[in-house]
Formats: C-alpha cells, sequence, structure tokens
C-alpha cells in the first residue's frame, strides 16, 4: 500500500508522542501563553476612567512585558548557542523574530505609559488602540510559540539527548533571578496538567531547599481549584494542613 507524505508524517508525529523526549519550551510557553491571555483580557475590561483600575492594569501589563523581555534573553543566551553549535543557522529567523519583539515590549510599554495621562476625553480610544496593539502581539507570540515547540524541538531532539537539554534547562534555570522564578511559578504551576504539575513540584522538593519549594507552593496553591490541589497533593504526598 502506497502511503503519502501526509500519513508518513503522522507515522512520526505518532512515534515522536509515544516517546516523549525532554521539551525546553513545554512548562514556559503554558506560563506565558495563560499569562498574555490574562492580561489581554485585563486591558480590554479595564474602566481606563478609574484612575486605580488603569494604573494597576497598567503595571499588571508592564510586568507581563518585562517577563516576556526576559524570556526572550534567556533563549537567546541558551537555547540558540545550543541550536547554531549544531545546526548552524537553525535560530535564525526565531532570533529576528526576537529583535522585533523586543521592539514591540518597548512600544507597548511607551503606550501604556502614555495611557496613564491622557484626557480623559481621549482615554477610551487610547484604551482601544492599546487594546487592539497587545492583541496582535499576544497573537504573534502565539505563533512563535508554536515554531519553537515544532522546529526548535526537531533540531535540539535530533542532536542532542535528554540528559544534554536537562543539563542545558539547568543552567538556563540556575541563571534565573529568585523574583523572577516565583512570576514564572506562579503562572508556570496552575496552568501545567496534573501530571506536569507533579512532576515538576516533585523533582523540585528532591533537588531545591524546603524554603523555596513551600514558597513555590504557596504561590501557586491560591490559583487551584480544589480539585486540582487534592490530585496534587496526593501526588506528592502532602502533609494535610494544620
Amino acid at each position: 500500500m502506497k502511503q503519502d507524505s501526509r500519513e508518513l508524517a503522522e507515522v512520526r508525529n505518532a512515534a515522536t508522542l509515544a516517546v516523549p523526549r525532554e521539551n525546553l519550551y513545554a512548562g514556559i510557553h503554558k506560563a506565558l501563553r495563560a499569562l498574555l491571555s490574562d492580561t489581554l483580557t485585563a486591558v480590554g475590561r479595564m474602566d481606563a476612567h478609574d484612575a486605580l483600575e488603569l494604573a494597576q492594569t497598567m503595571q499588571r501589563m508592564l510586568q507581563m512585558l518585562d517577563l516576556m523581555r526576559s524570556h526572550l534573553q534567556h533563549e537567546n543566551a541558551f537555547v540558540h548557542p545550543a541550536m547554531e553549535a549544531c545546526a548552524p543557522g537553525s535560530s535564525e529567523a526565531i532570533g529576528e523574530d526576537h529583535e522585533g519583539h523586543v521592539a514591540e515590549i518597548e512600544a507597548l510599554a511607551g503606550q501604556g505609559r502614555a495611557l496613564l495621562d491622557t484626557d480623559a476625553a481621549q482615554r477610551d480610544a487610547a484604551a482601544h488602540a492599546l487594546y487592539q496593539r497587545l492583541a496582535l502581539f499576544v497573537a504573534h507570540n502565539f505563533e512563535h510559540m508554536h515554531v519553537e515547540e515544532t522546529r526548535h524541538n526537531e533540531v535540539l531532539w535530533a542532536n542532542y539527548s535528554d540528559a544534554e537539554l536537562m543539563a542545558l534547562h539547568g543552567a538556563l534555570v540556575a541563571s534565573i533571578a529568585p523574583e523572577e522564578m516565583m512570576q514564572v511559578m506562579r503562572w508556570m504551576v496552575p496552568f501545567m496538567n496534573p501530571g506536569e504539575r507533579a512532576g515538576l513540584l516533585g523533582g523540585m522538593r528532591m533537588h531545591a531547599p524546603a524554603p523555596a519549594f513551600a514558597a513555590v507552593l504557596a504561590v501557586a496553591r491560591p490559583h487551584l481549584d480544589a480539585r486540582e490541589w487534592e490530585k496534587l497533593a496526593a501526588a506528592l504526598a502532602l502533609a494535610p494542613a494544620a
């Protein structure tokens, strides 16, 4: 029976799913997708004439942009050099995307700060313009992350063992400041599936200081519903709260 290219691709994809590889992008991208979506929704529903709500929402957006900027820097410093070392040119397109993202982050930050000082008569129009620009930024990042999770992983998986990828990921994580890491955990842990969540925190409990593990649990728990917390507590054999 003759197989077409689509059928062969489906077989390869099925084989990949059957034997999961170390995925540098999976967890952080779930966190960033959640953060981007949450920020966009907040800007869209914001009352631009409520001074406190406006200030708080712009602060949320600026914090998100700071985290996105830092994420780009981490990928540029760790992932792209690993790709270029084995497949020259393989990170070039996404690297150019990163440059564009940095410029757009600065533009969005400036537009958000300017909104705080916009005359009341112009504020609704300015807020909507910011929302539209942010929506395009979110959309492009979603497409961008998909390319990384597919094409970049193909390069990484073809040239590095899981142990080597875990070492690369460990070096990247070790470079992240504690404050930034807690912000990442706030968005990563709640938006993982139960197996991913238990795996991440189980590994953290084994290798991180106990206070750091407790801090991550504390930052994540308010964002888990009762059933999610019950599953996590069972998987980690956590002692019942006093």
